[in-house]
């Protein structure tokens, strides 16, 4: 909680730095202008009326949805940093645990850590993989979000589990609703098959299969479009869920002690500030006994890169707010969405022109 104060208080500060030029106060309220000393609204009129035939609307294929209105424009996140062991059911009681504090503490939204019931290792997924279409005892985990998800009435992102479906295993994010059912499921789309020569080799696709579909949630805390560790290096995704209409893109992951201190906040903040949403993080503690020790630093970012709350590598939680006007406020800063170049390039939606 610490780190995250003292995160949020120099995020604040370098937004107040960012726009303090543009801020001045005219008969008591504040109004903004640009260096040029044009009013904002004046200056944004002017971004956002390019050359026609620069055509940013087809920069997105289909066309970008509008950002819709969320039920809650801001709400409290908290971001369960947990302790793994090889006791599955130590993990599952501990989750829980940290959940309900997190509610107690006021969060609206709850995220988990990828693999949070067990150790990540190829040898362990099929060991602890669930089977979520059977529900019950064949997926102690699940059943578990979708209850106390029910019970506290919060909307939760329940990290990732290994699934078993048929002769295949996923790495699967839940997505529970206020009232425990399950509001969306993704499988992770890009498999961690890596190799650092002296470093690290790891190769998902050894037991899991990747999965098939992009997957956008509305909840009760906004449109929120989910990825899981690995998914988050490839902005391609993370631009579809923006011309989707996301609000929040939350990444339960499990960066290593390699690639996380060169890699990890700069992702973050790389994919909020091009697509102009927030980002939110969740990885488990580091345990340097595991046969994976992971990065931690889980995290929350917002519209403009900044650095919202963080943590180090320690089990901990974070709570943060999350203020969905600033999305706005920044594109109105920024007004990428016009100034894109629909004649030079264009991201397709297969997905969504395909259903059309």
């Amino acid at each position: 909680m610490v780190a995250a104060a003292a995160a949020a208080a120099a995020a604040t500060a370098t937004a107040a730095a960012l726009l303090a030029p543009g801020l001045k106060l005219c008969a008591g309220r504040a109004r903004v202008s640009s260096p040029s000393g044009l009013p904002l609204r004046r200056v944004t009129a002017m971004a956002s009326a390019p050359n026609s035939s620069f055509r940013p609307e087809e920069a997105r294929s289909p066309p970008a949805l509008e950002l819709p209105i969320p039920p809650l424009s801001k709400f409290k996140v908290a971001l369960c940093q947990l302790s793994v062991t090889a006791d599955k059911s130590r993990n599952i009681a501990h989750a829980r645990a940290a959940i309900e504090k997190a509610a107690s503490d006021g969060a609206k939204l709850v995220v988990l850590p990828e693999i949070w019931n067990g150790p990540y290792s190829n040898d362990s997924f099929p060991e602890y993989a669930e089977d979520i279409e059977a529900g019950g005892d064949a997926a102690p985990s699940f059943s578990m979000l979708s209850e106390v998800a029910r019970s506290l009435q919060i909307t939760l992102v329940g990290g990732s589990i290994a699934e078993r479906s048929g002769n295949n295993l996923y790495n699967t994010c839940c997505v529970f609703g206020s009232d425990g059912q399950l509001k969306g499921k993704h499988r992770k789309i890009h498999l961690f098959d890596i190799d650092i020569p002296g470093k690290i080799t790891f190769k998902e696709s050894k037991t899991l299969t990747a999965g098939q579909s992009p997957t956008v949630v509305d909840t009760d805390v906004g449109r929120i479009g989910i990825g899981i560790c690995y998914d988050i290096r490839f902005q391609e995704l993370a631009m579809l869920y923006a011309a989707r209409g996301a609000h929040l893109l939350c990444y339960p992951g499990a960066f290593n002690m390699t690639t996380g201190p060169l890699h990890w906040e700069l992702l973050q903040r790389a994919r909020a500030a091009d697509n102009q949403l927030f980002v939110a993080t969740c990885a488990p503690a580091r345990d340097t006994s595991a046969g994976y020790v992971a990065w931690g630093h889980s995290t929350l970012v917002g519209p403009f890169g900044e650095v919202i709350a963080t943590t180090e590598h320690e089990e901990a939680t974070i709570i943060a707010d999350i203020d969905y006007s600033l999305i706005e406020q920044r594109r109105q800063f920024l007004p990428l969405q016009h100034q894109r170049r629909g004649d030079l390039y264009q991201l397709v939606d297969v997905q969504r022109l395909g259903s059309q």
